[in-house]
Parts: structure tokens; C-alpha cells; sequence
């Protein structure tokens, strides 16, 4: 029987299908197993190269395999699909990823420590309150709408609703009033539950230096320094800050065919949250001219002057993007080089 040199897990929530190949690519053997007896067979077994996709449950499942000394190759998905052979099934799927693991210029993804991923639940669950407070203070604006009267948006208006209308001196019904006040005591409940879930991040990472290196450049703070730390499993993967950035959806889009380039609108390929962040840092910055000049020098204002508020933002959020990977990659911290 061939030495089984990889298995390919396709991974589910309970039944998992593993396929193993050997060192020249020939099928070993093909199982159908529960989560349980997966971790059984993976912990007798001798060590081997276990690829997955990357995909929910999975860094969890990657550090019970390095536990047991097998090395973990984890791939995003888009990248094992044109592996997948005829219909579609879950063996066929495993038998992919296996194949898919061993080409020598795939890309895989590192798995995440325990730390980082309760990072992204913590941030997963701040965003949902995010949105919920935003719900509230759009529906108090329409119940109020329906009666004839336009509250103006913003979080000092809504902190001080009655406040507001008796400055108005509108006639409001008593049973409106008592609606109102439920729903502001609601977003007064949201903005504690979003402001405890900064507190549980700072609590996190107060004793990870990165993430006070990351503090260190012009326009990142907790909430970006936790979110790379979170996202980014090993800054190693990435050969250059260019090549991060791209990862991050930073970089224009480009189709070229027939020798011909043509450089379209940001990819926004990758991690949404952390683009996004990345923007709000440049954003930041470019607003004050005098911070702009002083870390950046007079590119940026030209840049500024130049081209329209936002394709500056965009360049400047792929420049912060690059120093953070220098940042992580070196630990030292930012300097001003003008």
C-alpha cells in the first residue's frame, strides 16, 4: 500500500470526508467520518500534511492537527474550485483540496491563534450592536416623522431627543412620549454594550507589543490595531507590503488582455472590516493638512490638490497598509523618513 503523504479534509459540521494521496498525487484511501472520529484517526495516525479549506471551524480543527505534529496547509476556497473534477460532491471536493495543497505556487492561509479569533467575535459582536443602534435611531426618527416632525440625524441629537422637542414646543402625545422613551433607553442600553466591547479588545491585546507598534502610525488606533492583529495570522505570508495591501483590496483592479493594460476601480478584494478601517485611518489624516505634511510629506498635500478627496484617501489607506505590514513584519515602530 502507498505511503499517504496528504489528506484532504472536506469539512463540515458533523460528518467530515477525507481523502489521502500519496507523494506522486494516487489516491490512498477515501473516509466518511464524524467530527470525533476524524480527531481519533488524525491523532494515531503518522504525521502528515492536512489541507482544509478556509472556511468557518476551521482554525480550530488546524491547531488540533498541529497538536498531533501534522503540518496544516489551509486554502481559500475560490483557489481549490478549478481543482474540482466533473459534479460536485464532498469526496470529490476533499480529493481537490488534497490536490490543489500540493501545486507549488498555491497560496494558503495561516491558521489563527485563539487569541485572534476571539478578537473577531468580540468585533463581530460590537458591529452588530453598531447596527442595531443605528436601526433604533433611524426608527425613533421615523416614528417621529409620522407626526409631523424632522429630527435632524447625529448622536448629540438623539442623547438629547427631549431635550430637543421641548425646544420645539411641538404638541406630542403622552403614549408617543413613553414609545420614545423605551426606544432611547434602548440606545443608551446599545451604547454600553459597544462601548464594553472596546473595553473587552483594549483588555485583549494590552500585553501584545504589536499591537502598540501598530498605534504608533499616523491614523491607527485600538480598533484598526486589534482588527489587523485579528485578521492577519502571520504577516510572514505576505512577501512584501505591496503584496498586503493588494490582499487587503487596496489596489486598482486590473484587466489586460491582448497587451493592452487597463487599470480599473480598487479590487475591495479581502477582509472587508480591515479595508474599511484602513480608509477611516487615511481619512483621518488627510483631513489635517498640518498632521498630512509633517508625517508625509508635501506628496500627499499635491496629491491632496490634485486628485479628488477620496482617491488621495484611498492612496493614502494603501501607504498606512503598507507601513502596518513593515510594522508587524520588523516589530519596531513607525518612523517619520521625509
Amino acid at each position: 500500500m502507498n505511503r499517504t503523504n496528504i489528506i484532504g479534509i472536506d469539512l463540515a459540521k458533523h460528518i467530515f470526508h477525507l481523502v489521502g494521496h500519496d507523494h506522486a498525487g494516487r489516491e490512498t484511501f477515501r473516509k466518511k467520518l464524524s467530527r470525533q472520529k476524524t480527531l481519533q484517526l488524525l491523532s494515531v495516525h503518522e504525521p502528515v500534511i492536512v489541507a482544509m479549506e478556509a472556511c468557518g471551524g476551521c482554525h480550530w480543527f488546524a491547531r488540533k492537527c498541529q497538536e498531533f505534529g501534522h503540518q496544516v496547509k489551509l486554502i481559500p476556497a475560490q483557489y481549490v474550485k478549478p481543482y474540482v473534477k466533473t459534479n460536485k460532491n464532498d469526496f470529490i471536493d476533499a480529493d481537490a483540496i488534497a490536490e490543489a495543497a500540493m501545486r507549488p505556487k498555491m497560496r494558503f492561509v495561516s491558521p489563527k491563534t485563539e487569541q485572534a479569533q476571539l478578537g473577531i467575535v468580540i468585533r463581530k459582536v460590537r458591529t452588530g450592536y453598531i447596527k442595531d443602534r443605528t436601526a433604533c435611531m433611524n426608527r425613533i426618527g421615523s416614528i417621529l416623522l409620522e407626526f409631523g416632525i424632522s429630527f435632524p440625524r447625529g448622536h448629540h441629537h438623539m442623547k438629547n431627543l427631549f431635550q430637543w422637542l421641548a425646544n420645539k414646543k411641538e404638541p406630542v402625545p403622552p403614549l408617543l412620549i413613553i414609545e420614545l422613551r423605551q426606544q432611547l433607553d434602548y440606545y443608551n442600553f446599545l451604547n454600553q454594550r459597544i462601548k464594553e466591547q472596546e473595553e473587552k479588545l483594549l483588555e485583549l491585546n494590552k500585553d501584545n507589543e504589536l499591537n502598540d507598534l501598530l498605534q504608533s502610525i499616523p491614523g491607527i488606533g485600538p480598533m484598526t490595531a486589534s482588527c489587523c492583529l485579528s485578521v492577519v495570522g502571520n504577516p510572514h505570508d505576505f512577501s512584501s507590503g505591496r503584496n498586503f495591501a493588494a490582499w487587503i483590496g487596496l489596489v486598482p483592479y486590473q484587466y489586460t488582455t491582448g497587451g493592452k493594460p487597463k487599470m480599473l476601480g480598487i479590487s475591495k478584494r479581502g477582509n472587508k472590516e480591515l479595508r474599511e478601517l484602513f480608509i477611516h485611518a487615511a481619512r483621518s489624516v488627510l483631513w489635517r493638512d498640518s498632521s498630512a505634511e509633517r508625517y508625509f510629506g508635501t506628496w500627499l498635500i499635491e496629491l491632496k490638490k490634485r486628485k479628488p478627496f477620496n482617491v488621495a484617501v484611498v492612496a493614502l489607506a494603501n501607504k498606512l497598509a503598507r507601513i502596518a505590514w513593515s510594522v508587524m513584519t520588523s516589530e519596531t515602530s513607525f518612523e517619520v523618513r521625509i
